[in-house]
């Protein structure tokens, strides 16, 4: 998986029981996976389909080091689905811990919010087996 973003977690992030509130790691995991879409499928004009199940397994405290993953699981002609993951970063000793995981689907739009095609470049590059599409 490719490291697609890094946050650290505030007191303003924090929920009734101490810890990182589900929906704040819910809306970062959504903004690095957006960021990365649309960087893959080099276009602005994608957006946010479908959000897989999201598994809580660890719960994050105030001053945690988060480091966000992703990869793509399937691109398709109009979508693109992400596989990511959310780890608590230790900077002393460099482990890093899952605390949650998820997969996404974006899909590319038009001006009217329909969805187009990804470009025939990167879905060539993307079946071919290269990790990212390279653009010259």
């Amino acid at each position: 998986m490719k490291l697609i973003n890094k946050k650290i977690c505030m007191g303003k992030d924090i929920g009734v029981h101490g810890n990182v509130f589900g929906g704040i790691l819910m809306s970062w995991i959504d903004e690095a996976a957006a960021a990365f879409a649309t960087e893959y499928c080099c276009t602005p004009n994608m957006v946010t389909l479908k959000v897989g199940e999201l598994l809580f397994k660890r719960p994050l405290k105030v001053g945690n080091h988060i480091r966000l993953y992703g990869d793509v699981a399937h691109l398709g002609k109009t979508s693109i689905i992400l596989n990511i993951e959310a780890r608590k970063y230790n900077v002393y000793s460099g482990e890093e811990t899952v605390v949650c995981v998820t997969s996404i689907t974006f899909v590319r739009i038009d001006e009217d919010g329909y969805p187009t095609p990804i470009g025939e470049t990167v879905r060539n590059k993307y079946h071919a087996g290269l990790e990212t599409p390279v653009f010259n």
